[in-house]
């Protein structure tokens, strides 16, 4: 597994470095007009991040591999290692885009506060019933623990139930289905175990159903007002929505592999269904543009006011470590992972001004993307300074 040898892969580093490969090294176009060039990865320390790539991929027998990293406000390396395609040896670009899984979660966090900076709805707004967003959109009536669930609830995972670690996830049931069929259907047959807001449960419903109150609010597709008003303003164009099988593969997308005797196919699901909770498709130079754009740092225009941004990154009381769309610790980072049969994703933003993603073409048992990206930033030490 080597469609990128070590001499063309430290060649693309080493010009990334000095400047001189079109397109590699890629500054924000919205980078304050004070920003200070950041350093560069010299030719041993990006020998160090190569090396770093290839033992992970060779590790755990990852087919292609994407990773952006940035520092305040500067893209400083985006690079693709392995295959996008196997059978025909394409080697992995900057520019292939992979499915990005759950880190869709953040981006409809974003979608929404925005939204609420417009005061089209609340973090406390009722979803259900005749004081709800959505109404009686998905039945006539409904469950009384239903009608008590709040956009807050749905972004922090508390809405009492409907995740992702039972027997069925909801998103992943009766893939026919279309959205209004499968929340009229879940919201009266799956009880809710829990009361509104007193339980932490990673809900990828919950992240379904603030898609629709999007569309309910602005009388637009979910896709369209996310693509015009929160990625276009981040200089994002190429972002959208996934397709379901191999024929359906976007121009320019990576083919996703399924590990041996997992039992998963990555092109039986309807991707297109999970939207706004994993149905995203990016590479990780557009999710760095997107991270660093409400990252609460002055480099780049923010999307969202500073109060906004403190909201959407303050821990609920049921669960410290997640806020509304966000992980987050008390340094503080903020971050967000992505898994789906075929792809595994992460998006990190750092106290310390850096921003990083990374896109695999495969979910392997062992795949650690988190450490080793904090691999990859620490092989150039300039870049924690």
């Amino acid at each position: 597994m080597k469609p990128i040898t070590r001499r063309t892969c430290l060649t693309q580093f080493a010009l990334a470095a000095a400047g001189t490969l079109p397109g590699v090294l890629r500054p924000f176009s919205a980078l304050a007009a004070d920003g200070e060039p950041q350093p560069a990865a010299s030719e041993a320390e990006s020998a160090a991040m190569f090396k770093i790539a290839h033992d992970l991929m060779e590790k755990s027998r990852v087919p292609g591999l994407s990773i952006a990293i940035a520092r305040h406000g500067q893209l400083l390396c985006e690079q693709g290692f392995g295959f996008a395609d196997k059978s025909k040896s394409d080697p992995v670009t900057r520019d292939h885009l992979f499915r990005i899984a759950s880190i869709s979660k953040p981006i409809t966090a974003v979608a929404i506060f925005s939204l609420i900076e417009k005061r089209r709805l609340g973090l406390d707004d009722l979803i259900f019933g005749s004081s709800g967003l959505l109404k009686f959109d998905y039945g006539e009536k409904y469950p009384e623990r239903v009608l008590k669930i709040t956009v807050r609830h749905l972004l922090n995972h508390t809405c009492g139930g409907w995740d992702n670690s039972g027997e069925i996830d909801p998103m992943f049931y009766r893939p026919e289905l279309a959205h209004k069929e499968l929340i009229t259907w879940t919201v009266h047959e799956q009880p809710l175990q829990f009361e509104p807001g007193a339980h932490y449960s990673y809900s990828n419903f919950g992240f379904c159903l603030l898609g629709r109150v999007i569309e309910k609010i602005t009388g637009q597709s979910y896709a369209d007002f996310v693509r015009q008003n929160i990625l276009a303003k981040c200089g994002v164009t190429d972002m959208r929505l996934g397709g379901n099988t191999l024929a359906d593969r976007a121009p320019g997308e990576v083919v996703y592999y399924g590990q041996a005797g997992s039992g998963t196919n990555p092109y039986d699901m309807n991707i297109t269904r999970m939207d706004a909770h994993g149905g995203w498709i990016a590479t990780p130079g557009d999710l760095v543009r997107f991270a660093m754009h409400v990252d609460g740092f002055k480099t780049t225009p923010s999307l969202l006011a500073a109060d906004s941004i403190k909201n959407m990154t303050t821990a609920s009381t049921a669960n410290p470590h997640y806020a509304c769309g966000w992980n987050v610790n008390a340094v503080p980072n903020w971050w967000h992972t992505g898994s789906l049969p075929g792809t595994q994703t992460i998006l990190v933003r750092t106290a310390s001004g850096l921003c990083w993603a990374a896109c695999a073409n495969t979910r392997a048992q062992g795949l650690n993307l988190d450490e080793f990206m904090w691999k990859m930033v620490k092989a150039v030490p300039a870049w924690r300074a």
